[in-house]
């Protein structure tokens, strides 16, 4: 993934996202009227399911990527709104598909979707909002950045599906489990950055940077997820602490405990993984074990390694304030955890 450099300790205040959110601030109200409009439908229960999730909160990170990167390299058309909102329905449909694969109950603080409408709506809400996305990027009129999109979206499935193929597989390691959020959030993050250049119509270093920022930005802020489900609260993961664990699923800071741990550990990871049978105190438990193993601290460490990563792919993009926001995000996700 390229040289690992220490993120920049040039900032003071606490890490934020304020100043990404104000420079893309006109075009993010142009993207949230699109994603509004776009999540109508003459059937009731479409638009009733899709506002429950894109009303409920999040960031909206990655679309901010998508206005960010083609302002960067100089854009001046509108396409770009069109391919943040088709990155924002591809990621809530994912996040639609995601809780019904992995049982969840919560989602941003919310009754997840398909606990007050069941699986079979919030599947069928998901392939809905994927479809309208592929009509926005076909308005837009950039092939390249269909290409990038779509490859995307075949990616993340296929990430969905090795993670399923991992989950509850304590034989599960670290090369594998890299593969699989490369696939199921990071390629997200990066094509949402790379289509910012390319509807630019910027070709060679300059959008590599922007995919190379993306990608490293999306590995380190899954891991800090992972470590956030063992260590960190529901309001910094927007879903209940301790998912990971009930849903079986195979993460870093699991592996690194049970590559690290006592051989009497693993009685209690098989359990509670393989068996699925998680009960009071199990949560604790784990943590104690990570927290010996420095399993989570590593994880963490890893991610601020991806941060520097993107910080560093950063310096092929222009100079000025959008390039020093895309680099305070990288801080922000990195912080989270802190």
């Amino acid at each position: 993934m390229g040289v690992v450099v220490p993120l920049r300790e040039t900032r003071t205040e606490p890490a934020s996202i304020q100043n990404l959110v104000e420079l893309t601030a006109e075009g993010m109200q142009a993207v949230n009227q699109v994603i509004l409009d776009k999540a109508g439908s003459n059937v009731d229960l479409i638009p009733e399911i899709a506002n429950h999730l894109i009303s409920s909160g999040g960031k909206r990170l990655r679309p901010m990527l998508t206005l960010a990167m083609a302002d960067l390299f100089g854009y001046r058309g509108t396409g770009h709104v069109g391919l943040a909102a088709s990155v924002e329905f591809m990621h809530t449909a994912t996040l639609l598909h995601d809780d019904v694969v992995d049982e969840s109950d919560m989602r941003r603080g919310k009754l997840a979707a398909r606990k007050l409408w069941g699986n079979q709506a919030s599947v069928l809400v998901g392939d809905y909002l994927l479809g309208q996305a592929f009509k926005m990027m076909v308005d837009v009129g950039s092939l390249e950045a269909l290409n990038i999109l779509s490859s995307a979206s075949a990616v993340i499935a296929e990430g969905e599906v090795m993670q399923l193929g991992a989950a509850q597989n304590l034989a599960t390691d670290e090369s594998r489990y890299m593969q699989v959020i490369e696939a199921k959030t990071a390629a997200l993050f990066a094509a949402a950055a790379e289509v910012g250049p390319v509807v630019a119509d910027v070709e060679g270093a300059g959008r590599k940077a922007a995919r190379d920022y993306g990608m490293a930005l999306g590995l380190a802020f899954q891991l800090v997820d992972d470590a956030l489900d063992y260590g960190g609260s529901a309001a910094d993961l927007g879903k209940d602490t301790g998912d990971d664990l009930r849903e079986g699923k195979i993460t870093l800071p699991v592996i690194l405990a049970i590559k690290r741990g006592k051989p009497e550990d693993r009685a209690f990871w098989t359990r509670c993984l393989e068996e699925r049978d998680v009960r009071d105190g199990d949560l604790a438990t784990a943590i104690r074990i990570m927290d010996e193993t420095d399993a989570l601290a590593d994880t963490v460490t890893r991610a601020r390694d991806f941060g520097a990563q993107a910080l560093q792919a950063l310096d092929a993009c222009p100079e000025g304030p959008l390039r020093d926001a895309l680099g305070e995000a990288v801080e922000f996700c990195i912080a989270r955890v802190s």
